[in-house]
């Protein structure tokens, strides 16, 4: 006997807001969300479950985009989706709200704001991380990196465990694939001792100094970059970000708004073209480096290196960050959990008092192991 067909996944409600991703209950009607444990929807109200059904492209294999389309205007009209989004006046960040959100705080910077009706066209999503740690287990990683810092104050840590909820966002990145063939002109170094008789104290002695035999170097070098990472949100420090790596892409499921239910998506503000910038930059390094090692030697001069990039693509994907914002005495602290591994990062603060009582243990120390050391003489 055949085992009955699964449930069809559920469906956004038809409405004249773009993306509102609210999903309701096929049992009571209210809202399910996206839980990380089960790894589907889940209604708080009654308890149903649904499972998410594959993606409009299925599997887990995540088809690229071509770029020179995108920068050319000419990504089919299914690649692009509208989204109304909230802009903070003080951060600059772009978040999704649905329409019934009046007034919110901007979960990056705990600046109070007023949502507005702008719809952003925009690339859609081609694929998604779905969050693997819940907001309890996001929140005690922060609350443990926090009692790590022994000078961070006990007033901020105290508010921090006993604060608000975290808030589950998935921040935007831009992905890029290129073939590159670069060829290089430089010199290899090679590191050679001369013998030569110096005075020293009065007495003539004899040195080994290091010498450079430069020879010309020429050649080629080929790579393939997959899915080079480019944070695609201006909201967060840089620094914060590249902390939480490294990202567990090979997990990327294809884009379902489904997994977005019960959490926040912040819309892209760096630019398609900005983002290949920057990864170019990075694949500039890497080439760099493997010229470098091509050219072997003890020391390398790179004099000029020209390279073909082609067969570039691309996609925008959505990676899950926990982010709490807190102002304590009148400062904005941020810290933000990795959603797949539990890796924290923020801000590093730092308690006057407790700087101090430690300078002064530290300076009556000292001055106690000097007298002791003055006994002993």
């Amino acid at each position: 006997m055949s085992a009955p067909p699964p449930p069809p996944a559920p469906t956004a409600p038809d409405s004249a807001a773009p993306n509102e991703h609210r999903f309701p209950c096929d049992q009571c009607g209210a809202d399910y969300r996206f839980d990380p444990a089960r790894g589907r929807l889940v209604c708080d109200h009654c308890g149903h479950e649904e499972a998410i059904a594959n993606g409009p492209w299925g599997g887990a294999t995540l088809r690229e985009l071509d770029f020179d389309a995108a920068r050319a205007g000419q990504l089919p009209e299914i690649e692009t989706e509208e989204t109304r989004v909230l802009s903070c006046p003080n951060c600059g960040a772009q978040v999704e709200f649905d329409p019934a959100t009046h007034a919110a705080e901007c979960p990056f910077c705990a600046t109070p704001v007023v949502t507005d009706t702008g719809v952003s066209r925009h690339i859609k999503p081609r694929g998604v991380l779905p969050f693997g740690l819940d907001e309890r287990s996001a929140h005690k990683a922060m609350t443990d990196w926090l009692g790590r810092l022994w000078f961070a104050p006990n007033g901020l840590r105290d508010y921090a465990r006993k604060g608000r909820k975290m808030q589950g966002i998935y921040v935007p990145y831009w992905t890029f694939d290129a073939d590159t063939k670069s060829r290089y002109r430089g010199e290899r170094g090679t590191v050679y001792y001369e013998t030569r008789t110096v005075m020293r104290d009065g007495k003539r002695v004899q040195e080994q100094v290091a010498k450079v035999r430069w020879t010309p170097a020429a050649g080629r070098v080929a790579r393939f970059f997959d899915d080079v990472l480019v944070l695609a949100s201006k909201s967060l420090p840089k620094r914060y970000t590249d902390a939480l790596e490294p990202w567990d892409l090979p997990a990327l499921e294809p884009y379902r708004p489904e997994y977005l239910a019960g959490f926040r998506a912040e819309a892209y503000t760096v630019e398609l073209d900005e983002g290949y910038t920057q990864a170019r930059d990075h694949m500039a390094r890497v080439i760099e480096r493997d010229v470098r090692f091509d050219i072997g030697g003890d020391q390398q001069r790179i004099h000029q290196i020209d390279t073909d990039v082609s067969d570039v693509t691309f996609k925008h994907i959505l990676l899950p960050v926990w982010l709490a914002a807190y102002k304590y005495r009148g400062k904005t602290y941020r810290f933000v959990v990795n959603g797949r591994t539990g890796r924290v990062q923020g801000e590093r603060p730092w308690s006057a008092i407790k700087i101090t009582v430690a300078v002064v243990l530290g300076l009556i120390v000292a001055a106690g192991i000097g007298y002791v050391a003055a006994l002993n003489q």
